[in-house]
């Protein structure tokens, strides 16, 4: 109720000075206690990846990219929170507007373009956080790294990342770095995915402790692609595959305003296609690889739809700009 009343002024304000006010607001009343008065949900745990959920809802990444909110964040309810995009050196993104809203369709448009403050600042941030459930990071390459380099970023985020995480996912799906999502295709992906399961490997080795990796894919992929990655993620025994990134498509939202704009879409209009994806997923992986469903959930309803195509595991993000914290006890209450 009280976000109703709050959304309007948010919605009066830049997208990002509103997400910034937001993340500040969160970070206060964690500080003076006040997001433990929040209704609770009594989740179901489950587990995933070996990985023991207290629910199955969680934060996806990309609202808090440096992991500088984790304390606030957790005090919605998640079963778990993701952080980042996180790149191995700072970059700035890409320039402003980058971020627009669909309020007709309850829809967002992003090309911010990983911007972050760089692994280091990430682990720090982590370090200095007192959160003690599942933390998902999730690691990407900086702009300016080319693609047959690519490999060499997300190594250099695993290695730093990897003591300091529950799960960590690889993101090779978002629209807004240029040619990222070629490393979706079967050659790109096939080397990729060796190099991050040989450095797991001996990571594991070294720390004394498997964490286990996930794959992040966007939508925009028709069922031979899916099956094609399917086969990959079974081959190289990924841990988990996260269902979608946000989409390049446009036809759910063709003639509203701000509906060109470039980006990913997410939010209510992409909804379909990520179950979709989930859905395909499902029938070629056979339950060899968990699933993680994420894109256009904006009820308990639509959570539930995510399950019952094949995920283990939901995430929001855009449902929460606007339905707010209630959404998180909706959809835990939904599942149970």
């Amino acid at each position: 109720m009280l976000y109703k009343l709050l959304r309007p002024a948010l919605f009066s304000l830049d997208p990002e000075d509103a997400h910034r006010f937001t993340l500040a607001s969160l970070d206060a009343a964690h500080a003076l206690g006040l997001l433990k008065l929040l209704p609770r949900a009594h989740g179901k745990s489950v587990r995933v990846m070996g990985i023991d959920f207290p629910n199955a809802v969680g934060l996806a990444a990309g609202m808090d990219k440096d992991g500088a909110h984790i304390n606030a964040l957790a005090d919605l309810g998640f079963g778990f929170i993701e952080i980042g995009t996180v790149t191995p050196r700072p970059q700035p993104g890409n320039p402003q507007p980058r971020l627009f809203r669909l309020p007709a369709a309850e829809a967002i448009i992003n090309r911010m373009g990983f911007n972050n403050l760089g692994v280091d600042n990430l682990v720090k941030n982590v370090d200095a956080s007192s959160f003690k459930g599942v933390l998902g990071i999730n690691i990407g390459k900086n702009k300016d790294t080319p693609n047959e380099h690519a490999v060499d970023d997300y190594l250099a985020c695993l290695d730093k990342v990897y003591a300091h995480a529950t799960y960590v996912t690889v993101n090779i799906s978002s629209p807004n770095t240029q040619n990222l999502r070629e490393l979706q295709k079967d050659e790109a992906l096939d080397a990729l995915l060796s190099s991050i399961k040989l450095r797991q490997s001996e990571l594991a080795q070294r720390h004394g402790s498997y964490v286990p990796i996930a794959l992040k894919i966007a939508p925009d992929l028709d069922d031979a692609q899916i099956a094609a990655i399917a086969a990959l993620l079974m081959m190289h025994r990924i841990d988990a595959v996260i269902a979608t990134n946000t989409t390049i498509a446009r036809d759910t939202v063709a003639g509203l305003p701000n509906a060109d704009e470039a980006g990913g879409l997410s939010g209510a209009p992409v909804r379909a296609a990520s179950t979709r994806v989930v859905s395909a997923l499902a029938r070629h992986l056979k339950n060899e690889v968990p699933i993680i469903g994420v894109g256009g959930i904006l009820s308990g309803a639509d959570a539930h739809e995510k399950i019952a195509a094949g995920a283990s595991l939901v995430q929001l993000y855009s449902g929460l700009i606007y339905r707010g914290p209630e959404l998180v006890r909706e959809c835990i209450q939904h599942l149970v």
